[in-house]
């Protein structure tokens, strides 16, 4: 597939060809599926937890006597039916990792990219280059490329932080180096903006 590079200050360079080893594979949904579920999992902390009988504070003395009251027997304070007992089968600290298989992730970008291209949502920048890391400077990158109010991520190759600097306060956009992409990412994206030097990137690890 070939793309004309956008250049901000002066319209458009020469063509450049999207790598069919990347760009150009047949989309495979269960692995993206698969992708999706093991990211979010990846992204849980596991800290919620509870006390359970044995860690509230309470007497181990019994209340009452066991018959006679008219009541139903009850032998601690502690016990999950009373107000301030202990949670019964409360969450506990723990991992949520899911490990994928590396073939599986390299699988899954190539297929949410080649989706984008065919969907014509990757745009090839000649390069990001801001003067400073104002957030206005990024918002009129958007405006050029006519993506102002869309969800977009920009991959370049990571050499200028003035780009991520500049994004963090706009919402939907994020930039990122093209080397560290993710699927879940590139999938939440609208749209792609690539600068050539990120294109080179991501042909050298994915392709």
């Amino acid at each position: 597939m070939t793309v004309m590079p956008i250049r901000i200050d002066d319209g458009q360079g020469g063509a450049v060809n999207l790598p069919e080893s990347v760009f150009g594979q047949e989309p495979n949904e269960a692995v993206v599926h698969s992708y999706v579920v093991q990211y979010l999992a990846n992204q849980r902390q596991g800290n919620a937890s509870t006390k359970s009988r044995s860690e509230v504070s309470g007497g181990g003395g019994k209340l009452y006597r066991q018959k006679g009251t008219g009541r139903s027997r009850a032998g601690t304070t502690r016990s999950p039916v009373r107000v301030g007992g202990g949670a019964a089968f409360g969450p506990k600290p723990r991992s949520y990792y899911v490990r994928i298989p590396k073939r599986q992730k390299r699988l899954a970008i190539k297929s949410v990219l080649s989706d984008k291209a065919r969907a014509d949502r990757i745009k090839v920048l000649e390069r990001l280059d801001l003067p400073d890391y104002k957030t206005k400077n990024l918002v009129a990158v958007l405006d050029k490329l006519e993506l102002q109010g869309k969800k977009v991520l920009f991959l370049d190759e990571g050499g200028n932080k003035n780009p991520y600097l500049a994004s963090r306060n706009i919402p939907g956009v994020k930039v990122c180096r093209a080397r560290m992409a993710n699927a879940y990412d590139v999938l939440n994206a609208d749209y792609l903006v690539i600068t050539t030097a990120g294109l080179k990137e991501i042909e050298e690890v994915f392709g």
